[in-house]
């Protein structure tokens, strides 16, 4: 088997989702602009230096979410992709996608931006498989704030993925190939996993690893 990895958010896409959300939860009215986008920017620069809380921002981040009905967030999640995440998918992001998978390759989307938000654009990729953070829902289906199992962030990718591949009967050792495509050192983890690992639209900080240890690169949006 050959395998596929995708990172999402400036990777196959020129923004990220996660934080954009936030921003279109505030243009929705359902936040305080204020202190909602104050938080949600501090959480994105946690994120981009490596060390975010990742419990406590979806405990922050899906609290809109839990004061809204199911028939809210299904039109808001519509509003997202039409609005946001369709104006921004590019021709080359889904070109990559479409060779690999015209290749044979087993291709996944691997993100830490939470499912809520990835898996209409996962199925705007053609991606059935996604392994995102997965948001834990009580017995009424609600959000609750909290993480179900292991959350997909830097090392959590890794399990993650293992734990797809088990339950496909398959591990790291039955793939020739691994290609993963990723912009960021959050990522690393799982870049060391590849064969063929893809520094892509990279982040000042991946591209210096991938110059160091002789890793191609990759810009998607140029």
């Amino acid at each position: 088997m050959n395998l596929c990895l995708f990172d999402l958010d400036d990777t196959l896409l020129p923004l990220d989702s996660d934080h954009a959300w936030g921003e279109f939860v505030i243009s929705l009215g359902w936040v305080d602009a204020t202190d909602f986008r104050r938080d949600n920017d501090a959480f994105f620069a946690q994120y981009q230096a490596g060390r975010l809380d990742v419990h406590a921002y979806i405990e922050f981040a899906t609290r809109p979410l839990r004061e809204r009905s199911p028939e809210e967030l299904s039109a808001a999640q519509g509003l997202f992709m039409q609005r946001v995440i369709e104006p921004a998918l590019r021709a080359s992001a889904r070109e990559l996608v479409r060779r690999h998978q015209a290749q044979g390759d087993q291709v996944a989307l691997v993100t830490a931006t939470n499912e809520f938000v990835t898996a209409p654009i996962a199925a705007a990729f053609g991606i059935p498989t996604l392994i995102a953070v997965q948001l834990e829902r009580d017995a009424r289906g609600s959000i609750t704030g909290r993480i179900r199992g292991t959350p997909s962030y830097r090392e959590g990718k890794v399990r993650r993925v293992e734990e797809w591949l088990s339950g496909l009967g398959s591990s790291w050792s039955d793939c020739a190939r691994i290609s993963v495509y990723s912009d960021s050192l959050n990522d690393l983890p799982l870049l060391e996993k590849a064969t063929d690992p893809v520094a892509t639209n990279p982040s000042p900080a991946l591209l210096a690893v991938a110059h160091q240890r002789g890793w191609p690169t990759l810009n998607l949006f140029t």
